[in-house]
């Protein structure tokens, strides 16, 4: 797959980037290379190839999936401007 004069302005444009006429040749070649290195990459072989976290060997971090209040519930009553039975109080909006 390569890339026209044509569909560079038009990613530059959807970039929100300004490209003059003169550096188009340039972004043609760029995007030109990098998309041969992503063809190339098509080609590696991967079968049995589990996927990984990082490029050592290690295992993801897990949290218990345990449902708690944070214990700040006062902490973030402190912030309210009126509060009332451990609530929020806000002003009535409805009649």
């Amino acid at each position: 797959m390569s890339v026209d004069a044509t569909t560079v302005r038009r990613i530059a444009h959807l970039a929100r980037i300004a490209v003059t006429d003169a550096e188009v040749p340039h972004l043609q070649g760029e995007l030109n290379a990098m998309l041969a290195f992503v063809e190339q990459l098509s080609e590696v072989n991967v079968d049995g190839v589990e996927p990984m976290t990082s490029v050592t060997p290690m295992e993801m971090k897990k949290r218990a999936d345990v449902v708690t209040d944070g214990d700040i519930a006062d902490d973030i009553l402190k912030n309210a401007p009126a509060t009332e039975d451990h609530f929020f109080l806000v002003p009535k909006v409805v009649e």
